[in-house]
């Protein structure tokens, strides 16, 4: 599996986009510390830049490399959510400004999935993750469903080798949380 792997993560070194299975639905992908990739991420989608993006991390651990303070109610909700869970935590730090929301925010959600997991832990940082789909259009639940544009403008493929593979083909829940431990559903 490290094979399949190797060029994925060479692309993200050098800053190039990837579309893959995410744990949720087909993603694209990119190093959330560089600039140039986020902005040709949302070049590829048509997107605007104040759209927020997810961070994706495979450990717990690494809630305190990107958010400055971990609300406590955090690590059992992250690490006992039975779905996708992506969290909306205060304050952000170590990615890019993109990856912010205009208060500091940032989304991160904790991989269960082992192939995404395998992905992230391999790369050895989080990555960037939205849906592969163009700006408006529906978010694709399976690799026939994203767009021929988008296919012809990233850097890599990568594909779930596995015949039992499939993503959960809805988008995560979003939770909303403040430093108190306050939360609030933002998608269910």
């Amino acid at each position: 599996m490290q094979n399949l792997y190797s060029d994925a993560i060479a692309s993200l070194k050098s800053g190039g986009v990837i579309l893959y299975p995410s744990d949720t639905i087909w993603g694209l992908g990119c190093d959330a510390r560089m600039d140039a990739s986020i902005e040709k991420l949302f070049a590829i989608k048509n997107r605007p830049e104040n759209k927020g993006l997810i961070l994706l991390i495979s450990k717990i651990q690494q809630l305190n490399e990107y958010v400055e303070q971990v609300p406590e109610i955090a690590w059992d909700l992250v690490e006992f959510a039975e779905d996708p869970l992506t969290v909306i935590y205060p304050k952000g730090k170590n990615v890019s400004p993109y990856l912010l929301g205009p208060e500091g925010s940032i989304a991160i959600r904790l991989l269960k999935d082992e192939f995404c997991k395998g992905l992230v832990y391999r790369f050895q940082r989080g990555i960037v993750s939205t849906s592969a789909n163009l700006s408006g259009e529906p978010s694709p639940n399976g690799f026939d469903d994203v767009s021929d544009q988008i296919k012809e403008q990233v850097d890599l493929i990568l594909q779930n080798p596995s015949p039992k593979a499939k993503t959960q083909n809805k988008a995560s829940k979003i939770v909303k949380l403040g430093i108190g431990g306050e939360y609030t559903l933002i998608r269910a």
